[in-house]
């Protein structure tokens, strides 16, 4: 198995990996919040990324991954804007009508393409830019239905949706420039996001549900779903960052867009939740944009391999007829060819 093919299956291992977790989570947050009745959002997320936190600690006491330090102010401030996005986000949820929140979501990704594009010179070609288009007014069908706006809830909105852009490109960047894999950014940063959520989320719940989480009455149902979601969020935890290291942000907001199908289809399925003729044409017309936004991005995927090799070729054969000369008592190589040597180190380190 090559190369290529391996970071492939890896990738659909984490996308797999990301989607399953996902989901279960939703379900199982689902009827710890409507049926038992725990409503403290912020407090529970605390709780997850501490339990991720001793989980990676165990693992990398048993060695299935390396510790690998950098710089410890890059590690603290991703850890805390990741944890206040967190909390604006369930802020903007508790401020605002559940279509606002839902227009909130689907206003990440242009905003995190608009971003990419400023700071970092990403292009995204035409064909993707009309997929995610496709994909954003499916989702906004199925899932946005009342739109009631406030001022408050707008500010809170718009600081949820930058934090959140921010802090996911810096996932993938973090890991790119200081070469660390997804297991060892979260394992640094976790600590810090799992401290930032846990001072400012019983106040951010008691200020959501004026209720006090540590007064709440803990029965054996509602402890034994609280450690289940803290198991699964492990798993949605570690393939977050894994999929966004591998990929892109954008291309794991796409990914949230499938969840956010898939658990509207299975609430009807398994919860036979109200379900309507606008929740049926949102969710085909959001998975065509996800299926043409993975097919263009395929094709400019091989396109850029074919290119790598072409340019690879072109490069073998400069460094092979010089020598052929040299042998025939030409005499030096060639000026163009001590000057493409630059060019293609560039070009390589891009294509890496």
């Amino acid at each position: 198995m090559t190369e290529s093919q391996r970071f492939q299956l890896g990738t659909i291992g984490a996308l797999s990996l990301s989607v399953v977790s996902s989901v279960s989570i939703v379900i199982c947050n689902k009827a710890l919040i409507s049926t038992l009745g725990f409503t403290f959002a912020t407090t529970l997320t605390s709780w997850h990324l501490s339990v991720t936190f001793c989980s990676l600690h165990v693992a990398r006491w048993m060695r299935f991954f390396e510790h690998k330090p950098f710089d410890p102010k890059a590690v603290m401030g991703f850890g805390i804007l990741n944890g206040s996005s967190i909390g604006l986000l369930n802020l903007s949820l508790g401020f605002n009508s559940v279509g606002f929140y839902q227009m909130t979501k689907l206003a990440i990704i242009p905003c995190t393409v608009l971003l990419e594009t400023l700071f970092y010179r990403k292009k995204f070609s035409r064909n993707i830019q009309l997929a995610l288009t496709v994909l954003l007014f499916g989702v906004g069908i199925a899932t946005v239905t009342d739109l009631q706006l406030n001022l408050l809830g707008s500010v809170l909105s718009m600081f949820a949706i930058v934090t959140t852009c921010i802090a996911q490109i810096m996932t993938n960047t973090i890991q790119k420039k200081f070469k660390v894999s997804s297991t060892q950014l979260l394992y640094q940063s976790c600590p810090y996001q799992s401290i930032t959520l846990f001072i400012v989320g019983p106040f951010l719940d008691w200020l959501l549900t004026n209720q006090n989480v540590f007064a709440f009455n803990y029965t054996q149902n509602v402890v034994a779903f609280i450690v289940l979601s803290c198991l699964i969020s492990v798993s949605v935890n570690f393939s977050t960052f894994l999929v966004i290291g591998k990929t892109s942000p954008v291309t794991y907001q796409v990914l949230g867009h499938l969840k956010t199908c898939l658990v509207l289809a299975f609430g009807y399925v398994l919860l036979r939740d109200p379900f309507s003729w606008r929740n049926i044409l949102g969710i085909v017309i959001a998975m065509l944009g996800m299926i043409l936004y993975s097919y263009c991005c395929s094709i400019e995927s091989q396109q850029k391999s074919i290119e790598a090799a072409s340019l690879l070729s072109q490069v073998n054969e400069s460094e092979t007829d010089p020598l052929i000369n040299v042998e025939k008592g030409s005499g030096n190589l060639p000026d163009s060819v001590v000057a493409q040597a630059p060019s293609w180190n560039s070009s390589k380190d891009q294509h890496v």
